[in-house]
């Protein structure tokens, strides 16, 4: 398997909202609301899945964020 991880020190992602940020146009509630459709990680989603592989998202340690992507090497 062949792993890519996204490791940023943002706010992070609400504890409720983590198994929601790979549906269709869903997006966190801030109250700063920074624009989009919410479909960046929709489409990243799919695109993975199409793969056989896996994608998921958690909340770092010390504040920030987590993406963490898995795909077969098919060799």
């Amino acid at each position: 398997k062949a792993r890519l991880k996204i490791l940023d020190r943002g706010e992070g992602i609400p504890p409720d909202d983590l198994s929601r940020v790979f549906d269709k146009f869903y997006r966190v509630q801030r109250p700063d609301s920074v624009s989009g459709t919410g479909l960046g990680l929709s489409i990243s989603k799919g695109i993975v899945d199409a793969h056989g592989g896996e994608i998921s998202a958690t909340n770092r340690e010390g504040g920030g964020t987590i993406l963490e992507v898995e795909l077969p090497l098919g060799i």
